[in-house]
């Protein structure tokens, strides 16, 4: 019989768990716009991805199983609808990542390849129009590469 106890990255988007640093994903989704904006280590248990952080070489890497017990979890998949939401309400109220070259842009990236893997591509490419258009809104600031990131995250 196959184990099917979650993963702790499983059990953290479930709401059951903790990250590395014991806060639970609501904690994490508590967090004032400046703790956003300056803590570093809640962004790879908030949108995971199955490849390592060069930021964060400590942060959980999604396996195969983990993808897939995911997918199929209710409570993690509207946990992740959360997430995304939060990160919307953050971007909306600040302007600081609206710069030619910002770690935000990275995070973005992030949040859209994370969010296409485990919801599906229609919550990513919501994210993505509000980000589009909030870029554009402010007379596109973010390097063109970096933008380009974000439309080849939609592509994978």
């Amino acid at each position: 019989m196959q184990d099917t106890k979650p993963s702790p990255l499983h059990a953290y988007l479930a709401g059951l768990g903790t990250d590395d640093s014991s806060r639970t994903l609501d904690d994490a989704l508590a967090f004032s716009d400046d703790a956003l904006e300056y803590v570093h280590d809640y962004i790879q248990w908030l949108f995971p991805l199955p490849t390592r952080s060069m930021a964060q070489p400590g942060a959980p890497i999604l396996t195969p199983q983990d993808i897939a017990q995911i997918r199929t979890d209710e409570r993690a998949l509207a946990n992740l609808q959360r997430a995304s939401q939060r990160m919307r309400e953050f971007y909306e109220r600040t302007d600081g990542w609206l710069t030619f070259n910002d770690h935000n842009h990275l995070r973005i990236t992030r949040i859209l390849r994370s969010l296409k893997l485990l919801v599906g591509p229609e919550v990513a490419n919501d994210f993505y129009a509000f980000i589009a258009k909030r870029h554009e809104n402010a007379n596109a600031p973010v390097n063109p590469r970096n933008v380009r990131y974000w439309t080849e995250a939609l592509a994978e």
